[in-house]
This record gives structure tokens, C-alpha cells and sequence, in this order.
């Protein structure tokens, strides 16, 4: 009988954990929403996209939506964002991000910009689940080029561990992210999936998406935009 109790009450914990991870907070549900439209937005212009095919050799995809100047950092900015990595089938469920320190391009009077870094290899994405990784010194990166065909790359570029972009006030353009630090974010991953590493969460095949990232994983999935 008291196996049977014990038994019982590991089940409802369980339970109740899944339950937990399930339960993002409104900021969280928020930037899920803002980096599906950042997304979205600029697959509907093809020419002034990431390139078709540098997007389908991508092991994983980082998007950062709204970073901004880090008043505690001097001459950095600091933001948070969400990580997809292609497995079989499509992409993993996605896990939260973060990244900071570096100097990007707010001097210029944007109030913020959206990141989207494509990490090009599994190298580039083992780093970028480590506790976590300075872009540049452990993780090489590079501006990534902008356009229908990626064949004007430079060597540099095409070598890259990681391909990185920006979009502030209308313009999507490379842009070199050399300083900064990307790091998952154990608190918010912790809302999703519970005790799950995120490297569990991406590399693995057991985890699905939570019905909160359903927008980003759209995003994900949605065929490019093409003109005839």
C-alpha cells in the first residue's frame, strides 16, 4: 500500500511539472510572438532576404527580436530570443536565448534592432549550447549576405560558424556580432520544459514544441516567399 502511495505521488508530480513547463509568463508568450513576426516579415521580401540556400544548409536558427542599448553594459546592447535547431522531419522544439555585450549599431538614433544568426554547422550549434559562447573568439561569425542567391558570399562568410544579421527602422542587412555572448536562459527554459536541458530540447527527437511557441515554429516551417 505505501509502494502504491509513492508510486501515485510521483505520477502527480510529474504531472504537475509538465504542467508547470507548460506555463510561460506573458513576456515570454510575448517574444515568442515578436520573433515569429520578425520571421514572417522578412520572408515577404525575397530580395532583401537571407538567402534560400544558405536557410536550408542552416543546422539552427536564433532570432532575437527588439535588442536593446543595455544600460548596464557601456556601449553594448542586451536581448533575448529563441533558438530552432533542423532535425528530421522539420525543425526542434525551440528554446530561449540570450545574448549580450558588443557594440552593433544603436549609436546611429534606433531605439532597437532584431537579430537573426543561422548557425551554419553542428559545431557552431554544440557551441552555442554551452554554458555559453563569446561569437567571434570560440564561435566564429560573420556578417551573413542578404539576397535571392548566396554565391556573392565572400570565403570568410561562407566558413563562418555563424551567419548574422540585423533589422532596425526597415533596413535587413549582415551585420558582424564579433563580441558578444549567446547563452541559453535556464529560468525561461525552465517555464517550457521543466528539468530538460536545452540541448535535450534541440538536439534530441523526444520533445515537441509547446503549444505556446506554435507561432514561432510557423515561422519556422512557412515556405519563403517567391515572386514569379
Amino acid at each position: 500500500m505505501r509502494a502504491l502511495t509513492l508510486i501515485t505521488g510521483t505520477i502527480v508530480a510529474a504531472l504537475s511539472a509538465s504542467t508547470i513547463a507548460a506555463d510561460v509568463s506573458t513576456k515570454e508568450a510575448k517574444r515568442i510572438q515578436e520573433a515569429a513576426a520578425v520571421l514572417t516579415e522578412i520572408h515577404a521580401v525575397p530580395d532583401k532576404d537571407v538567402p534560400q540556400d544558405l536557410w536550408d544548409r542552416a543546422e539552427c536558427v536564433i532570432v532575437v527580436p527588439g535588442l536593446k542599448k543595455a544600460a548596464f553594459v557601456i556601449g553594448g546592447e542586451y536581448g533575448k530570443g529563441l533558438m530552432s535547431c533542423r532535425r528530421e522531419g522539420g525543425w526542434s522544439a525551440p528554446i530561449f536565448m540570450e545574448i549580450g555585450k558588443g557594440s552593433w549599431g544603436l549609436q546611429i538614433g534606433a531605439q532597437s534592432i532584431d537579430l537573426v544568426l543561422l548557425v551554419m554547422n553542428k559545431s557552431g550549434a554544440e557551441k552555442m549550447l554551452r554554458n555559453k559562447v563569446s561569437l567571434g573568439a570560440e564561435a566564429s561569425v560573420a556578417a551573413g549576405p542578404v539576397g535571392r542567391d548566396a554565391r556573392a558570399a565572400t570565403d570568410a562568410e561562407l566558413q563562418a560558424e555563424v551567419l548574422s544579421y540585423s533589422r532596425t527602422q526597415g533596413l535587413f542587412a549582415g551585420i558582424n556580432l564579433s563580441g558578444g555572448v549567446v547563452r541559453a536562459n535556464a529560468d525561461d527554459n525552465a517555464d517550457l520544459y521543466g528539468s530538460t536541458p536545452p540541448r535535450d530540447v534541440v538536439m534530441g527527437t523526444s520533445v515537441k514544441a509547446p503549444a505556446a511557441t506554435e507561432p514561432f515554429m510557423n515561422a519556422l516551417n512557412r515556405e519563403k516567399a517567391t515572386t514569379p
